[in-house]
């Protein structure tokens, strides 16, 4: 399993995002990794007790003690192997101990971007071919076609199950001490492929939009603002408008959110006539990227 383990003091600010009722990982676990869209994260995350960087070290040092037990477990080393394991086996009583209700600890964070650079036009051209090819049930050419079709940050957050990873643990401890290592190898890797990855879209389009509209924002309230200032934020709402344009056509939210939030960039050109500030609407569209974001997360299977 390829990692690019973090800084613990970055992955601090994951744990309260990822920590939720331990209730809700009972059940029967399954052998491969899941990914969890941003809507499965809970409203109200159990409070974490302690030190979260402390927490953190504890998770991550039980996932590599576990590596290290399965690297044992390759040369033979039942000894080195019941070490390691007992070394996970103690990082994670920790954290259950400080944290009972906490079903899912992060150990690792990754970030990929794609930008696409395109007009909307030529994302619309690509679109209907795509299309057509599927209407001629040519698949894999549809497929090929729109592949490169998106403009986003993916944020992944891997997580250790608590419900289930110290007990795998535990078991794999066991096995060894019954000089059963290959059984207790293959109890490890199960348990490493229950990881749970949180991937969290952030479209660039709607994080530009959204920009240009905070920068029009600031500039709209200034009552004394000058010719110049009127000019940047007629400036700043055509970017705005131009970026949502190219979210609607990537498939960004959904198409009445991309209408509603296209709309309303027309209301807060009116609204700033005058050197007015358009206060009202300028609030009311940033709730409207918030629920933006949140449909554009992936869906649950």
């Amino acid at each position: 399993m390829k990692r690019n383990l973090l800084a613990t003091a970055a992955l601090s600010t994951l744990l309260l995002a990822t920590a939720c009722d331990k209730k809700a990982g009972d059940g029967p676990s399954n052998n491969s990794a899941t990914v969890v869209d941003s809507k499965a994260a809970p409203t109200s995350p159990a409070p974490v007790q302690g030190n979260r960087d402390e927490l953190l070290k504890d998770a991550v040092s039980a996932l590599q003690e576990t590596e290290n037990a399965i690297a044992a477990l390759d040369a033979k080393d039942a000894a080195g192997a019941k070490e390691a394991l007992a070394n996970a086996t103690g990082k994670l009583e920790i954290v259950l101990a400080q944290n009972p209700d906490l079903a899912l600890a992060p150990v690792d964070v990754s970030v990929a971007s794609h930008d696409l650079l395109a007009s909307v036009d030529a994302v619309k051209a690509l679109r209907e071919s795509a299309e057509d090819a599927l209407e001629d049930g040519r698949v894999q050419d549809a497929r090929h076609l729109i592949e490169g079709l998106a403009s986003e940050s993916v944020v992944s957050i891997s997580n250790l199950p608590l419900a289930t990873y110290p007990a795998a643990i535990k078991s794999a401890a066991a096995l060894v001490a019954q000089n059963k290592l290959a059984e207790a190898r293959a109890t490890l890797v199960t348990a490493l492929g229950t990881i749970v990855v949180h991937d969290v879209i952030h479209p660039l389009p709607l994080i530009r939009a959204s920009a240009a509209i905070e920068e029009a924002r600031k500039l709209a309230a200034v009552s004394t603002r000058s010719a110049a200032d009127d000019a940047k934020i007629k400036q700043l709402l055509s970017t705005a408008r131009d970026q949502l344009k190219l979210g609607q056509a990537l498939g960004y939210a959904t198409k009445d959110e991309m209408k509603e939030l296209l709309k309303t960039v027309d209301e807060i050109e009116e609204g700033v006539k005058d050197k007015k500030s358009g206060v009202g609407i300028f609030d009311r569209i940033r709730a409207m990227f918030g629920k933006a974001n949140e449909s554009s997360q992936p869906k649950k299977n």
